[in-house]
């Protein structure tokens, strides 16, 4: 195994902070999107504007989307954060 292999997983599995952003990232994008879609399933027009339920209901869907993703990004920016700290540490 490579040395600076052997170094990533030993401070990942000291490092409890960036075990706990990791995790929070995950979780946090699951929840968003399953909630944007549970927000959205229900979704419906009546009238003129039946037509216009999908391209409405997919144009939510892609900010619930986005929120996740930006989500995602940011507790795993801290995770890094957290490892390089913790990585000078030990």
């Amino acid at each position: 195994m490579p040395n600076w292999l052997a170094e990533f997983l030993y401070v990942l599995a000291l490092s409890r902070r960036t075990q706990w952003a990791l995790f929070m990232g995950v979780i946090f994008y699951i929840a968003i999107d399953t909630f944007g879609s549970y927000l959205l399933s229900n979704f419906e027009l009546h009238g003129h504007f039946k037509a216009l339920e999908i391209v409405i209901s997919e144009k939510i869907l892609r900010k619930y989307d986005k929120l996740a993703l930006i989500t995602l990004l940011s507790f795993w920016f801290l995770a890094v954060k957290y490892y390089l700290k913790d990585r000078k540490r030990l």
